[in-house]
């Protein structure tokens, strides 16, 4: 068990290196096992707690993986395990992209129901209509989804709600599916396009990615390949917003700006000062002068859901009254307790959080509620007076890597420390 010790105060100065991003590596490393001739050699890849869930899940269905820094090369070439049913599988939420890429591949599959983050209900329907219509019978039994077809067949389908897990898992299906396969009202988000890439890269045939419509001529197979993994969008956003609430100048390199543009139009909304590069975002901020804006999450190209709690923290320090309105989860405001904790002045109604700027938060002992949450405790003990301790650090170590060290070379006074 470890803890956060934070002493606020200090403004963040320097370069930061944004890793691969999660959403995509653990989606690209279940889609991997689907290659059955040459291995897969996978660069940018995370160093975070459920990419080392994922090695073991993969591992033991019989999978490869030999580390050299952030590449993973995998070898899926033995035959694999069908069933996933480790605590691990049980632990985490992406591990439902074995059930696509085993069914893809076997034409069946058993993997017990994953979980992740407490943010509220997040059913797996679309996933299992997507399967059926691609000629699965689904079935749910003794807390495992057992999906089993003589073969996988193309087939039009209309997702009822758009879902990023649901269009990753059924296209990951679709991969190796007769004939051809159209997704319509599909998610849009950067991951979804980088696992369509990285399919392509072994020899898919998948079209459309990044619009609302995904088009898949099914293939034999797929053979390995290299591929590098997308910068973290959720990532570079935590560590932009930091920057803005903290006050200072900070460059965080290795991103995409494209996919930052929600983000960085909030912060200039709030008067900070935010600087495209080629690969590169500049910011450079007054926390003292910071403004009120509104935001309502929505699917990609929108303000991200995950980017809502970091949001929060810089919310309650800007002059005058925020809004978020959260539409992708229910309940995803839990950090807000926390952050009351720390002088905040937050009122819930439903999926509505409204935020009056107070001058300043106050260390205080708090608790990571969830994995964005955990990011935003920390850059509210960054803005805070006095000493911040933040407990339940498992959850920020699923998706930052090395974030005390990241901040601590910008600039924070921050350590960790065993229990």
């Amino acid at each position: 068990m470890k803890k956060l010790i934070i002493k606020g105060g200090s403004k963040l100065y320097g370069d930061v290196q944004i890793s691969g991003a999660k959403n995509a590596a653990v989606a690209i490393l279940p889609a991997a096992i689907m290659v059955s001739e040459g291995v897969c050699t996978i660069d940018n890849i995370p160093d975070i707690e459920d990419v080392h869930s994922l090695e073991r899940i993969i591992q033991s269905i019989g999978g490869k993986i030999e580390k050299k820094g952030n590449m993973h090369i995998l070898d899926s070439t033995a035959d694999l395990r069908k069933v996933a049913d480790t605590e691990d599988v049980r632990k985490m939420r992406a591990s439902y992209y074995l059930i696509g890429a085993l069914l893809a591949r076997y034409k069946e599959a058993k993997v017990e129901l994953p979980g992740g983050c407490p943010i509220g209900v997040r059913p797996m329907d679309q996933h299992l209509k997507g399967f059926e219509a691609l000629g699965a019978k689904v079935i749910l039994e003794h807390g495992a989804i057992y999906a089993k077809a003589e073969k996988l067949v193309g087939a039009n389908i209309f997702f009822d709600v758009v879902s990023v897990g649901a269009t990753i898992n059924v296209m990951i299906a679709a991969t190796l599916a007769e004939g051809r396969t159209v997704l319509e009202n599909v998610a849009r988000e950067p991951h979804v396009v980088d696992v369509a890439n990285f399919l392509n890269t072994m020899g898919a045939d998948i079209k459309g990615a990044g619009t609302d419509v995904i088009r898949i001529k099914g293939v034999k197979k797929l053979v390995g390949g290299h591929y590098s993994v997308i910068p973290d969008q959720i990532e570079a956003g935590t560590y932009m917003i930091a920057a803005a609430a903290c006050g200072g100048d900070v460059t965080v390199k290795n991103v995409i700006p494209k996919h930052m543009e929600s983000i960085s139009a909030k912060l200039m909304e709030m008067g900070v000062e935010v600087t495209e590069y080629d690969d590169s975002i500049r910011v450079v901020s007054n926390a003292e002068e910071l403004k009120a804006v509104n935001i309502k999450t929505s699917p990609y190209p929108g303000f991200p859901t995950d980017v809502q709690q970091p949001m929060s923290v810089i919310m309650s320090i800007a002059n005058g009254r925020s809004i978020i309105n959260e539409s992708i989860w229910e309940s995803r405001f839990k950090h807000l307790d926390e952050l009351k904790k720390m002088g905040a002045y937050v009122i819930v109604e439903g999926r509505t959080a409204i935020i009056e700027g107070v001058d300043s938060l106050s260390g205080a002992v708090v608790r990571a509620t969830d994995l964005r949450a955990g990011a935003a405790m920390v850059i509210a003990g960054l803005i805070a007076d006095g000493i911040t301790e933040i407990y339940d650090l498992d959850h920020i170590y699923r998706g930052y890597p090395e974030i005390d060290t990241k901040f601590t070379n910008l600039g924070a006074n921050i350590k960790v420390e065993e229990l």
